[in-house]
């Protein structure tokens, strides 16, 4: 693959997506910079995002000499959208990542992830070590797997009206929610400077998906927040949605994975983010530098020129 942009999304250094077959559903992925050259990296989006997310930091890393790949993960963009809930687990999740390495022939990449992007790493990481080169995560720290699974934990802590709850326990009215209010729901949700407490944590995604005046300011133009759009509009939020219905399966997954990641890792956290920073992340990250930024949860897109440098001055650090 020559390092040629030539998509609609020029202008922000975006390519043109491809499709190819892995682990039993079919990609998008936007792939830039050359193959072969030792440098593999894959970025993975959260939710509810799109490979767009990663809009700066592509032509940055191609400059850097990486062949980069970002692909929609199953039930965003055009990427296949399984019925079965079940069909979103982390075993499914990482499966993809790993059949995209083999599709290009790779025995091990770099990964970035952010947000739910993260949490998939981080399996990643966990359930097929040696496909890991590196961890860069932003956002989600590494989140250990304790005595009782994830959603039955948070119902305890939390109640039912925590979303994450609520998407496991009130199948189909979430989706619903979003799903009528999309442009809306996204609009309210990019957004920063944000204040730290707002007033209903529990209920947060579906009371932005119908606030018609939202905390903050905008992270994106008019015309980038169209891609996103125009991305659900297409795929509709209950693939996404159900990543999070897997949570307590996935802690079933993971029983038997060795809860220690030894891979050289960095962690970028935003300071203003509402997701803590983790207390015992070195303990089950032994190898990981953390670095803070000064912006809110959407980091590579709140603070794009500094997250690049974060991460090729870590990646230079590491002989890359």
């Amino acid at each position: 693959m020559t390092n040629v942009m030539n998509s609609p999304l020029d202008k922000t250094g975006f390519p043109k997506p491809t499709f190819i077959s892995a682990n039993g559903v079919e990609l998008e992925v936007y792939e830039a910079g050359r193959q072969n050259t030792g440098k593999p990296i894959v970025l993975c989006h959260g939710w509810p995002e799109h490979a767009f997310s990663w809009r700066f930091q592509i032509p940055a890393l191609v400059k850097a000499g990486y062949h980069v790949m970002v692909p929609n993960q199953r039930g965003f963009g055009n990427s296949s959208a399984p019925s079965e809930t079940t069909a979103y687990d982390i075993a499914q999740l990482t499966g993809d990542l790993v059949a995209l390495l083999d599709h290009y022939g790779y025995k091990k990449a770099t990964f970035i992830g952010h947000d739910w992007g993260a949490n998939i790493v981080w399996g990643l990481a966990l359930l097929h070590p040696t496909r890991v080169n590196k961890v860069i995560n932003l956002a989600l720290p590494y989140q250990q797997r304790g005595e009782k699974p994830w959603i039955e934990l948070m119902e305890e802590v939390f109640g039912g009206d925590h979303y994450f709850v609520h998407f496991n326990r009130q199948l189909g009215v979430a989706d619903a929610i979003l799903d009528e209010n999309k442009a809306q729901f996204l609009r309210n949700l990019f957004r920063k400077n944000v204040p730290l407490a707002p007033p209903d944590p529990g209920m947060l995604m579906m009371n932005l998906a119908r606030a018609e005046k939202p905390l903050g300011e905008p992270i994106m133009s008019e015309s980038e927040l169209a891609v996103f759009v125009s991305a659900f509009q297409t795929s509709g939020f209950t693939g996404g949605i159900n990543w999070y219905r897997n949570l307590d399966r996935n802690w079933h997954l993971l029983a038997d994975a060795n809860p220690i990641i030894p891979h050289p890792t960095l962690m970028i956290y935003g300071t203003q983010d509402m997701i803590p920073q983790s207390e015992s992340l070195q303990e089950f990250v032994p190898n990981v530098e953390v670095v803070s930024l000064d912006c809110g949860h959407w980091i590579q897109q709140e603070k794009p020129e500094e997250t690049n440098q974060a991460i090729l001055q870590w990646l230079k650090q590491q002989n890359e």
